[in-house]
Order: structure tokens, then sequence, then C-alpha cells
């Protein structure tokens, strides 16, 4: 790994930054000295870390890493979460720190809950988020059986998350770094679940996570972070579609929201809301799309103000805030910090119940809002508190 360290510095960690970090481990797990955690390691610094602090902090841990797709083309794929080197290298790291480790075949089970439901989704003209649904399935659900049937007491994931417990409750909080914070990703954690995983992470930054890497002597303390989405060659999302959902390539039009139609498309599964580039079309201003109609297999477009989303409806809902459901929080009309990308911060809203539908209504126009992406819920009174969120099912614009 020496020639990635000129890539990816590694710093230097003094002792005391070490101990602190083993204590703040021990503190994110909350449990007797000596007591079974699971930690899921996907091959990465991050879950390597964290397997290692929990390690040093005395904790009796078990590595478990998923196979989650064939890895046989990946291996020469470098950042790719749970391809074939990720598990040599979790193996390797579990070895050397003398925890026993599993590696556990989801291959199946991953098709089905997160490759297949992304290709459903672009071809219903939606823009999935395959991370979230793997946390949701795969790695929350699953897995979390599998650490209860070793014998685990909590399992541990190198998220960058914060759990806290107020009361008899525990809270999701966005983590220290507030760059690296993952909690737009984990939206749909159920409480239950929070109440057994445990995320050491919380307390330090990505510098010094590589930095206890490398105190610790781990060889993968300057391995790139996975950049793609893991099961997708290249990034190269719309071949993989075109391979498993041939009927998206199906030719049709390019509408102008006013009824003009400007030009054609080779496929609907090509196009996002909120796009510009690659719609081969001129009419003297700038385009963008604004709808997808996948029955009519329409792309249709319009001026970038067209984009501004008034209010959204909230499908497979999940809530870890104070009332006892988001439906009854949304019978309130409670106020909440709404962030639709991962990429952009929250924004002011409120939520309502409309014909049943919980529904987030912003204070301003929201802009690019597309079904299928995520709705994460933060506190207004405590921005860094999620309250939970849902998967967007309806846009309305600004009129």
């Amino acid at each position: 790994m020496t020639l990635a360290e000129d890539i990816c510095p590694v710093p230097n960690i003094a002792r005391p930054d070490m101990d602190a970090a083993v204590q703040a481990a021990r503190a994110a797990v909350g449990l007797p000295v000596g007591s079974r955690v699971v930690a899921a390691m996907s091959g990465g610094v991050d879950s390597t870390v964290v397997a290692a602090l929990l390690h040093k902090a005395g904790f009796d841990v078990v590595g478990v890493t998923l196979q989650l797709y064939d890895h046989g083309a990946a291996l020469k794929k470098k950042g790719a979460c749970c391809a074939g080197q990720d598990i040599h290298d979790a193996r390797l790291a579990a070895e050397m720190l003398g925890i026993p480790h599993y590696v556990l075949d989801y291959e199946s089970r991953f098709r089905d809950a997160v490759i297949d439901q992304f290709a459903d989704s672009y071809l219903a003209g939606q823009t999935p988020v395959p991370c979230i649904r793997c946390n949701q399935t795969v790695k929350f659900r699953d897995l979390l059986d599998v650490a209860r049937d070793l014998g685990a007491e909590a399992m541990a994931t190198g998220h960058y998350v914060r759990r806290s417990v107020v009361g008899d409750r525990a809270q999701m909080r966005k983590a220290i770094d507030h760059s690296r914070d993952q909690s737009y990703f984990l939206f749909a954690t159920t409480a239950q679940q929070l109440d057994y995983l445990r995320f050491p992470l919380a307390d330090l930054e990505k510098p010094q996570v590589r930095g206890v890497a490398a105190e610790l002597g781990l060889r993968i303390a300057a391995k790139p972070d996975s950049q793609d989405i893991c099961f997708v060659p290249n990034g190269d999302y719309r071949t993989l579609i075109d391979k498993l959902r041939p009927q998206g390539r199906e030719a049709g039009e390019i509408v102008h929201m006013d009824g003009r139609v400007l030009g054609g498309h080779a496929g609907i599964t090509d196009y996002t809301i909120g796009q510009r580039r690659g719609l081969n079309v001129a009419v003297g201003e700038p385009l963008f799309v604004t709808r997808l109609d996948p029955v009519k297999r329409h792309v249709i477009v319009g001026p970038r103000e067209a984009l501004l989303t008034a209010s959204l409806t909230l499908d497979e809902t999940n809530w870890l805030g104070d009332e006892p459901s988001i439906g009854a929080a949304a019978e309130g009309g409670a106020p909440v910090l709404a962030r639709v990308r991962s990429t952009r911060p929250p924004s002011p809203a409120r939520l309502s119940l409309i014909d049943g539908a919980v529904t987030v209504t912003f204070a301003s126009g929201e802009e690019g809002v597309a079904p299928g992406q995520a709705c994460a819920l933060y506190d207004p009174a405590d921005p860094d508190r999620l309250l939970g969120g849902g998967f967007i099912k309806t846009t309305a614009a600004i009129a």
C-alpha cells in the first residue's frame, strides 16, 4: 500500500489520540467489556478500523463480510465494496486482528432487493438510491438476524453517524464530521434496529480514521474510498439497465411541457429529473428534464424554474421522532428540515396528511426533486437529529 499513500496520505496519530479513539469506540458500544459484537466488515478502511477499535477496546469481536454480487469481474475494480478484493482485504484484516471472520453469500438476496429494484425504478421513470435499499434490506435486516444468531449483543458498522440514547430511546444523529455524515442514507433504520446497532466512528474524522489504521499497521490504511455504485462497473449504470430491462430501450419523444414535440430519444432510462446535458434539442433556451412518463415513453422538458417543487408525498416511510408515528407527526403539522439529496443541505418544510399520504411542503421551492429518491427529515429545533423520512412518491411543482 506504500504507493497508494502518495495518493491518499495517511496522517500520523499520537498515542493519546489512539487511546481517545478506543475510549470513544467503547462508549459508542455502551456494553460491558467482553460483550460479543459483530463488526460488519466491507473490506474498506472504515469498517476495518471499527473492528480493530472494538477488539482493542476489549470486546469479543466477530467479523462478517457479505458477498453481494458476482465479484469475478470486479477483482480489478478499485473501490468496489464487497467485491473480491474487498473480501480478501477483510479476511486479511480479521486474521491480523485475530478475530473470527465469516463471509456470507448474499448474492441472490442482493440481486432481488437491490439490483432488480434499481433497474425497475429507472424503468418506471424514477431515480433510485441503491445504497439506501442495501442498508434497509440486506445489511440492516438480514445481517442483523445473523448477528443475533451468532450471539452478539450488538452489531457495529463503519457508517459516519451518531447513535445516542435519550431516556429509554435511541436517537440517530449526524456524525461530528458533517462532510462525511451518512444519516441521509440511513433514514430507513427502524427504532428496533437502532437499538441493536452501534456506530463507533461517530466522533472521528476521516483523516483520524486513516491514522488509526496506520498506527495499528492495517494494510488498508491508504485504501481509496468507494466512489461508484458497487455493482455498476465503471459507473455505467445504463448498460446494466439495458441488460436487465431491455424494454427500457424503447424509443419515444422529447416533449416540451407546453405540448410541443421537440425530438426523439432512444430510451427513457437515459434520463433523470434535472438533467440538462444530452437532450439533443435546441429551442434557444436551456432545457431540463422536468418529468418522465414511462407509459407514453415521454421525456418532458422545460425551463429551470419548472424544476422548483412545492411539495412531495412519501412512500415506505420510517419514523424515529418523539411522536408515535410519522402519520401522527403529519396530522399535527410538524415542522421539519427536509433533505432530498445527500449532497444538498436540508430545507425548512412542514409535514401534513393529505388524502392519507404523508406530504412534505417546502417553505420555498426545492429544485430537482425526483420520484424514487429519498427524503430524510431532521428536527428544526435540533438539526443534527434524524427524525426519519421516506422515498419520494410524487411531486407537485410550484405553479
